[in-house]
């Protein structure tokens, strides 16, 4: 009955999602405390399935954003794009879409999105153009440079932890993957965004020619939101060692800053984006449901009965892993995937094709919906605040095209390396 009930829920939730007739937020929440009501969770298990870890990341790096925010850091490193790109829409474009994925594979995607975001809306603003390619490329270019390494996306943290791969490992052997499909998505941009990026020459002259302004309204916070921003980068490669979760670096360096900086906690604190923080409660509680009931299991055990064929079960596993990625966010989904991973290996699979299958699958999954990653709620929320909502069709079009090239090489890759 369960089953059911779960099931039920968490369909008719992420049906109200994707056609937006009601606010994503209340609809997470609502769908997560019907599964209390109904008796599918109880109270202790509902609230114990919410990573505070991602939550306490989120809110302390938008505490960094806020600051930085202040400053006018965002408007000046916007124009510093457009003054690289010569103010031309698609190539700057593509230089945000590379910056955005470097970024994620070496500060995590749900932090350089958090920093990015703001830099898409200024630049498109300056261009006149609309701002949804640019928030679109930047969701889709993070998942896929988080992929390349141990701390670039969750899913990695969690896969590494449970695999013991290091940084090294996961970047030699996901980073060559990982730029084949960068670059084909940027050879695919044209094909997504052929309407929209136009600038005529006029206004491109007039901005090149324009004196260059004084953006930057607070230098001694900007010095300082900086300093503050590369110990935490510093904290966030480092943070295994130290023993720390990610999200107790990002807040210990929101605190310090708000403590050297002068800035009142209540302007700061208000401007996280808490409709995106408590998303992520609802969604987490909503998905454990259909996890506990066995869901999301029955799916990966179909998979390990599949077993004996290396090459069937690790292609099929990349393929399986996006999908389900795609539906409940890669993160739970990925925690769920770990032991049937296990037990095939314990029955006697090689290790390393199935770990990087997984690996790739619930990564480039995320880009397939707009609930399918922690990034994609991030820029959604930022955008919609900002008076550009994303569609979740409207993403979904988009992510078909792209989560279906990424995994096309992405199984080309594993079977050519790993299966031959």
């Amino acid at each position: 009955m369960d089953v059911w009930v779960a099931g039920t829920v968490f369909a008719v939730s992420y049906l109200a999602i994707a056609t937006e007739r009601f606010d994503r937020t209340l609809v997470a929440l609502l769908g997560g405390l019907l599964l209390i009501l109904l008796g599918v969770l109880d109270q202790h298990a509902a609230f114990a399935a919410i990573d505070f870890n991602v939550i306490f990341l989120l809110a302390g790096m938008m505490v960094i954003a806020s600051a930085l925010g202040r400053t006018g850091f965002f408007e000046w490193l916007g124009m510093q794009a457009v003054y690289a790109s010569r103010a031309e829409p698609f190539r700057l474009l593509i230089l945000l879409a590379l910056v955005t994925a470097v970024l994620s594979a070496f500060l995590d995607n749900v932090t350089t999105v958090v920093l990015m975001a703001p830099v898409a809306l200024v630049t498109a603003r300056r261009l006149e153009v609309s701002p949804y390619p640019f928030l679109i490329t930047q969701i889709v270019a993070s998942n896929i440079g988080g992929t390349a390494t141990l701390i670039g996306d969750p899913p990695n943290i969690l896969i590494g932890s449970a695999a013991g791969l290091d940084f090294g490992a996961f970047l030699t052997n996901l980073g060559p993957v990982v730029v084949l499909i960068l670059g084909a998505y940027l050879a695919t941009l044209r094909l997504l965004f052929k309407d929209g990026l136009s600038v005529s020459g006029d206004r491109r002259e007039a901005i090149l020619a324009g004196p260059r302004e004084e953006l930057i309204r607070d230098r001694p916070l900007l010095v300082k939101s900086l300093a503050i921003l590369a110990l935490i980068t510093v904290g966030f490669l480092f943070h295994a060692a130290l023993g720390l979760e990610a999200a107790t670096v990002a807040l210990l360096g929101a605190t310090l800053l708000l403590l050297i900086s002068g800035l009142d906690p209540h302007e700061a604190f208000r401007d996280v984006e808490w409709t995106t923080l408590l998303f992520f409660v609802g969604l987490f509680i909503l998905v454990e449901g259909v996890v506990q009931v066995g869901i999301i299991g029955a799916v990966a055990d179909a998979l390990a009965r599949a077993g004996g064929d290396i090459r069937l079960v690790a292609i099929g596993l990349v393929w399986v892993s996006a999908v389900a990625s795609a539906i409940v966010d890669n993160i739970p989904y990925t925690a769920t995937a770990i032991p049937i991973v296990e037990r095939l290996i314990a029955d006697g699979l090689p290790a390393q094709p199935l770990w990087w299958a997984l690996a790739l699958g619930a990564c480039l999954g995320g880009n397939l919906t707009l609930v399918g990653a922690s990034a994609n709620i991030v820029v959604a929320n930022v955008a919609a605040r900002s008076g550009y909502p994303i569609r979740f069709m409207e993403f979904l079009r988009h992510g078909v095209v792209v989560v279906l090239e990424s995994l096309v090489i992405a199984s080309i890759y594993l079977w050519l390396r790993y299966l031959l």
